[in-house]
């Protein structure tokens, strides 16, 4: 399969701007970007087109950088490489300065209230990203409070503007990976449309660590229903995911014509599968006993949790991307995906989520996929902050300015 992005940049540019003329976004002014599920099928083929045209402005040397000052805040209460990055490279794609926001160096750690502190990062702040994802029903929860803050004081005349929230990982979905990984499947079957009746195997992979989150396999399940794919997840038992984002899949599928399918088959996930995603998590059950212990300061529980989960784990490790079952995918050609760091084998790992000849034979693709990350992020804030976002694109190629001269 030819992908979109061998095409001339400036083709892809013009394609891109004629799919965002033909689509309805205004409702993205103004407003965040939480779960890919709140947002109309119009919103998501809007942001992967004005990705889209940010690429390809920039594969052509010309700016974007419709801000000439602002701040990006950047909140992370977990590790990360990639998105912290792409949101930096985001923000100054568009002109934005990022400040990152160190709660251990802040008032934040001497009690200060969400409200205060949502105020005070966001005098003269466009966008604020936040990634909240190690305990269930605490990080989506923390940003929509963060939003009703900001929110407050745009109306109480605090704020001169509202800055938008961009959800960069939280208990529930990861957005930006997911319309990355999105677009990554898009660009590689050559358009959106031709996803439908594509085969999507989000699999449990072993890894002998514990606690990843939940977000990466409940964003995939979340968002590549919607385009009539038909898509299998698949787990060993007892590493179940949000029943709600699984009801939200089966209806989805439902509505775009696709399928969603639960196995605790590895292999009959893999079988004729278009592209696989083979990523450890950890179960919700786990992740909500966590999430408590954590809560009444439980740290011997913490421990003995740990252990529990390593040992349920360790009972797992055949649950691993081989040669052997990519040979069952679709003409044994299948995309394979990541989000990445994988866990791989003899590599990183003594075993892992995947084998070393797999993951090198995929090691292009896999920061292909990566590299669509700093350009979905800015295509979100890009859109919340553009009352007129055709038209702002028409004026930056009017002006034309060259990023490098």
């Amino acid at each position: 399969m030819n992908s979109a992005a061998t095409r001339d940049p400036a083709d892809r540019l013009v394609a891109a701007l004629a799919e965002l003329e033909r689509l309805d976004v205004s409702a993205m002014t103004n407003d965040d970007f939480l779960l890919t599920w709140e947002r109309s099928d119009d919103e998501i083929r809007g942001t992967l087109a004005v990705a889209a045209a940010l690429r390809a402005m920039r594969e052509q040397n010309i700016s974007s950088r419709v801000f000439d000052s602002g701040l990006a805040i950047s909140l992370f209460r977990d590790n990360s490489t990639r998105t912290r990055f792409s949101f930096a490279s985001a923000a100054n794609l568009l002109g934005l300065e990022v400040q990152d926001l160190d709660e251990g160096k802040s008032q934040v750690a001497h009690g200060e209230t969400v409200r205060e502190t949502a105020n005070m990062i966001s005098f003269m702040a466009d966008v604020i990203g936040i990634r909240d994802d190690m305990y269930i029903g605490k990080g989506n929860a923390y940003m929509r409070e963060v939003a009703a803050a900001v929110q407050a004081g745009y109306d109480e005349g605090v704020l001169e503007q509202r800055p938008t929230l961009v959800n960069l990982q939280c208990d529930i979905d990861h957005p930006t990976q997911s319309m990355s990984d999105l677009a990554h499947i898009v660009d590689h079957f050559g358009g959106i449309d031709n996803l439908r009746g594509r085969k999507i195997a989000m699999t449990w992979a072993y890894s002998p660590s514990y606690g990843k989150p939940l977000s990466v396999p409940q964003g995939v399940i979340g968002l590549m229903t919607r385009f009539g794919m038909d898509v299998t997840l698949a787990h060993p038992e007892g590493y179940e995911v949000m029943p709600e984002v699984e009801e939200i899949a089966r209806r989805q599928a439902g509505e775009s014509g696709g399928s969603f399918t639960r196995t605790n088959s590895m292999s009959e996930a893999f079988a004729d599968a278009d592209v696989v995603y083979p990523k450890s998590w950890a179960p919700f059950a786990a992740m909500e006993e966590r999430t408590e212990l954590y809560g009444n300061g439980d740290f011997d529980g913490i421990d003995a949790l740990e252990q529990r989960l390593l040992a349920q784990n360790a009972r797992h490790t055949d649950w691993t991307c081989t040669e052997e079952l990519m040979a069952t995918t679709r003409d044994g050609q299948a995309l394979y995906m990541h989000c990445l760091p994988a866990d791989i084998t003899g590599v990183s790992c003594e075993q892992g989520e995947v084998e070393a000849s797999v993951f090198d034979r995929y090691r292009v693709p896999l920061y292909l996929q990566a590299g669509h990350k700093p350009y979905s992020i800015a295509a979100m804030i890009f859109l919340a902050r553009m009352a007129d976002p055709l038209g702002e694109f028409r004026r930056l190629l009017d002006r034309s300015t060259s990023r490098v001269s």
